[in-house]
């Protein structure tokens, strides 16, 4: 992998608060004008180290997720619904997750690479009560509910496939 390519914008206007974003291939660190050199590479590199959490955070590996759903299992579902694999997929292209409840596995759509967290959580656990309860019926969506941000996740979801698509789509 090549360096990172760092380029380091200084302000006067600027006083005690140093920022950073990426913008392509680069990343651009807002420093104030009056910062040391010493000073400045210290927050150059903590900069790179918040982004690089806060997108690992963004985008979880499969072990992530696994770690993620029996967590989401124990608080939500008193550690009933045991998935044996969570990973991503990117063939999932009109669905954001499915499940084999035989196997204990779930599938997350790859286009939820970089969405809140609270939303991919949203998705794991209608994927895990799935594990539970087969169809989308009463008790199904009882369960669901029980993820605190559920209706709001819901909306998030239905609100940027709508933007994207014209149409909702299901889990």
């Amino acid at each position: 992998m090549p360096p990172e390519t760092v380029e380091v914008r200084r302000s006067s206007r600027r006083r005690r608060t140093v920022s950073a974003y990426r913008d392509g291939e680069k990343t651009i660190v807002l420093l104030p004008a009056g910062l040391s050199s010493t000073d400045e590479e210290q927050w150059v590199r903590r900069m790179l180290d918040r982004l690089a959490a806060k997108e690992q955070r963004r985008r979880p590996s499969d072990d992530d997720l696994l770690d993620r759903a029996i967590e989401l299992s124990a608080r939500h579902l008193g550690g009933k619904a045991k998935p044996s694999s969570v990973r991503w997929v990117e063939n999932q292209q009109h669905r954001w997750g499915s499940c084999t409840p035989e196997h204990g596995t779930i599938r997350i759509s790859t286009r939820l690479r970089g969405m809140p967290s609270w939303v991919v959580d949203y998705v794991i656990m209608h994927e895990l009560v799935h594990l539970l309860v087969p169809s989308h019926g009463p008790r199904f969506w009882a369960l669901v509910e029980k993820y605190p941000k559920a209706e709001r996740a819901r909306g998030f979801l239905e609100g940027f496939s709508t933007a994207a698509n014209g149409a909702a789509e299901e889990c």
